[in-house]
């Protein structure tokens, strides 16, 4: 048992030992991790230790000086020694900060005298930096994280984004992985990198156009697009269109006055010159603009037109309106002002299926729906006197007047045409007796001779006798003693019938002729009948 004891005292150091000696490592430590400084010291035989403290070197009033831990500002239980009194002299620091680099120097005493370490331990303090690598790309391009730590230990490593758990640090990024990444030594979350930012940029989404979906006539309405998107989309990118048509760029866009024209199918179109499936240019869904208005050019119908007592009528009002008009109401008055108007009657069509004297004066019609009302003008309802016959009878004798009128007048024309043109085409005859030979072969010629019969018209015109051809000195016995029979039985002189344009012609035609044939002694031909 002795022995034992012996042995054991032997083999602690500063127990069975000869140099006085510390040795230490150097240490590196991350910001906000704890750290141990190893050191290991020895002393003489026969020595005792009976304290232990640990100084750190501190520059102050122009040169170095050692400070004991004990003396320096610091949280509670910041510094701990974890060694022993027989030759383990580490040191523990935790929450290691920036002013705890530097370097630490281990002193004891024993029973037999003191020692101060000559060499020291040095402890640098590093960070982790968060490296994000790009830190700025479109949807769907890849991302990488490095954490540097800056000292040579290995340390395992986890990743936050924006304080939760990342499980990759390489990944495809979207928009939801936007954000600040950091990373931490696992199982001390505490000692971490500074963030760095993400950004995750991406073409607009969720593009929408806002308005009032229903407005009145001349009231005033703003359209307004907005949508997500990164970098977000600047005024100059928004468009806004109309059944298709470009209408104006910007975010908002108001009308002030309204109108019917104004209605439509409108959408907005959002860019950032970030593309999506190959497009930059995305659309909202469309918002149909339903501009109301109260009812508006109401007219009055009558049919018939026309009406006598005893007669149907029926008086239709008529209205354009949004919503349509949902009610009609009619109204009567029997003077000439519409200052007095009486109710009548309700509904679109006022039916009236006898008219009676009691039942002509002004009408008017009242339109109505949810926006308001309006009246049309008045129409004046009147009856005519009845007729034994009916309205048309005149108006179809006088068209038939005058179609019987024009038709004699066509066949006038065309008759009087068709003559003129027969009168053109008729030919002149000339009848001429040669004189030449003897007396004779003249007088057998005129009795074997027909010169001609002649009749152009039916019409009453006078006669014209054709002059005696004989020799002068038949003739002149002929005059005397009344000419002889056989002669007369055997020529026919000519009857030629006209139709004289004009008498006064016919008149100095017969005179010429009485003078050719006063001149036939002289003559032997003799023009007997011009006819033209």
């Amino acid at each position: 048992m002795e022995s034992l004891i012996l042995i054991i005292l032997v083999i602690m150091p500063g127990v069975w030992s000869g140099n006085w000696r510390v040795t230490y490592t150097d240490q590196c430590a991350l910001k906000g991790t704890l750290v141990v400084i190893k050191c290991e010291y020895d002393y003489p035989f026969g020595h005792i230790v009976t304290s232990v403290a640990w100084s750190k070197a501190l520059y102050f009033s122009g040169k170095w000086r050692q400070v004991y831990l004990t003396g320096l500002p610091s949280p509670p239980d910041h510094f701990k020694y974890v060694g022993n009194t027989w030759g383990d002299c580490s040191l523990r620091i935790n929450d290691v900060q920036h002013n705890d680099e530097g370097h630490y120097f281990f002193h004891f005493a024993t029973t037999l005298d003191r020692w101060k370490s000559k060499t020291s331990a040095r402890l640098s303090v590093r960070e982790l930096t968060t490296v994000v690598q790009p830190s700025t790309v479109t949807e769907g391009d890849k991302v990488s994280l490095t954490c540097v730590s800056g000292c040579p230990t290995p340390v395992n490593i986890v990743w936050f984004r924006d304080g939760q758990h990342v499980p990759n640090p390489v990944f495809q990024a979207g928009r939801e992985d936007a954000g600040r990444y950091h990373c931490a030594v696992q199982g001390q979350e505490a000692a971490s990198s500074a963030s760095v930012a993400l950004n995750v940029q991406y073409a607009p989404s969720n593009v929408t156009l806002s308005m009032s979906p229903s407005v009145v006539k001349g009231s005033s309405v703003t359209f307004t697009c907005s949508s997500d998107a990164n970098p977000p989309v600047t005024q100059s990118g928004y468009r806004l269109y109309k059944d298709g048509h470009f209408i104006s760029s910007g975010q908002n866009h108001t009308i002030s006055d309204i109108q019917p024209s104004h209605s439509g199918l409108y959408y907005c179109q959002a860019w950032n010159n970030i593309s999506r499936r190959g497009t930059s240019l995305i659309n909202s869904t469309e918002v149909h603009l339903d501009v109301q208005y109260r009812p508006e050019n109401i007219t009055i119908s009558m049919d018939p037109p026309y009406v006598v007592e005893g007669s149907s009528v029926n008086l239709t009002c008529h209205s354009a309106a949004n919503p349509a008009t949902d009610n009609y109401t009619w109204y009567r008055s029997t003077t000439s002002s519409s200052s007095s108007m009486v109710y009548v009657s309700s509904g679109q069509v006022l039916s009236l299926p006898s008219v009676e004297a009691s039942h002509t004066g002004l009408y008017l019609c009242q339109a109505r729906n949810t926006v308001g009302e309006n009246n049309s003008t008045e129409w004046l309802l009147a009856m005519e006197e009845k007729t034994h016959g009916s309205r048309s009878l005149p108006i179809v004798a006088g068209i038939g007047v005058s179609v019987l009128l024009t038709l004699v007048l066509a066949l006038l024309l065309l008759w009087l045409k068709q003559r003129t043109h027969a009168e053109k085409k008729q030919p002149v005859y000339d009848f001429r007796l040669s004189g030449r030979g003897s007396s004779s072969s003249a007088s057998e010629d005129l009795s074997n001779s027909i010169y001609a019969n002649i009749h152009v018209s039916p019409s009453s015109p006078p006669v014209i006798a054709v002059p005696d051809v004989t020799p002068h000195s038949q003739r002149k016995s002929r005059h005397e003693h009344d000419a002889s029979s056989a002669y007369e039985d055997e020529v026919t002189y000519s009857t030629v019938t006209i139709t004289p344009r004009n008498p006064h012609r016919t008149h100095n035609s017969r005179s010429a002729h009485d003078s050719r044939s006063k001149s036939g002694e002289n003559d032997s031909s003799v023009i007997y009948a011009s006819l033209v």
